[in-house]
């Protein structure tokens, strides 16, 4: 859970404010009273999950305190197109100086919401636990993996800090699978550090090296659902089985069907299509 209202986003808020404000707001500056007072309906313009009302008052909270932002919805809402999720009143200079960057974080996350809750409804049923991937926005990453949960799914590790997981270039730099968890094992005991270390596997022999030292999680690279079986058999338990790459909304239910338990997702944050929101302002007489 992710709490917006915490100060350690305000840097954020700065950066981001700095970036779309700059010297000033000078189409309102130029146009609009300094005194005018408005008021805004968010409205959304077409179905899906909505993420970012919590982050939209925490925005508007921290640009303008006087500004009175009431929510009319909740994040991780599935709603219908014309759905009000909230209405602000106070300076029209505030509400229109913070609603590009309000909406475009929150069409970013509530498409990525989106994305993630149809992924999960096809896998409904199944145990799938779905996860996504380091493939986020840079600066954006704590948002981004935020919404994957509001759609229904769930974390992989946050960076490469919180987890050994040890890929394909890993494996080939260090001579192998074999090498490559002998070194980190032994990294791991002089660091004291307690990781879960997963290794990624590209063919089945590479499972059954990556079986023998105990390893925490083992992941299918690319594998097809008939040998992502085969592998989640040749496991048996021993260790916790995830499938990667290839894997989209047409096949993702095959895939769940071969008993993996989890299937990560690159496409839940890198390849996005906004949700549709607009912020419609009226100047109170």
């Amino acid at each position: 859970m992710v709490d917006f209202f915490d100060t350690r986003w305000h840097p954020y808020f700065d950066a981001w404010l700095a970036e779309d404000v700059g010297s000033g707001d000078h189409s309102s500056l130029a146009s609009i009273s300094v005194s005018g007072e408005a008021h805004s309906r968010l409205l959304l313009k077409e179905d899906g999950v909505v993420a970012g009302l919590d982050l939209a008052v925490a925005l508007f909270r921290y640009l303008d305190a006087s500004v009175q932002f009431t929510l009319l919805a909740k994040d991780g809402d599935f709603l219908s197109k014309g759905t009000c999720l909230a209405v602000a009143t106070g300076s029209a200079h505030s509400l229109l100086k913070g609603e590009r960057l309000m909406l475009n974080l929150m069409q970013r996350l509530s498409g990525i919401a989106t994305q993630t809750h149809q992924i999960v409804q096809k896998v409904a049923g199944t145990g799938l636990i779905i996860l996504d991937t380091r493939k986020t926005t840079p600066g954006l990453r704590a948002f981004e993996k935020w919404a994957v949960t509001q759609g229904g799914g769930q974390n992989h590790r946050m960076g490469l800090y919180d987890m050994i997981m040890l890929k394909d270039n890993h494996i080939d730099a260090a001579g192998g699978i074999n090498e490559a968890l002998l070194r980190t094992k032994a990294y791991l005991k002089e660091q004291q550090l307690d990781l879960k270390v997963e290794v990624e596997t590209r063919n089945l022999d590479e499972v059954k090296q990556a079986l023998v030292h105990n390893v925490d999680r083992i992941m299918f690279d690319n594998f097809s659902p008939d040998l992502c079986r085969e592998g989640v058999q040749l496991v048996n338990g021993r260790a916790e089985t995830e499938a990667s790459g290839g894997i989209s909304l047409d096949n993702i239910y095959e895939y769940a069907q071969t008993g993996v338990m989890y299937i990560s997702v690159g496409a839940l944050t890198h390849s996005v299509k906004a949700l549709d929101i607009s912020f419609k302002t009226t100047l109170l007489v």
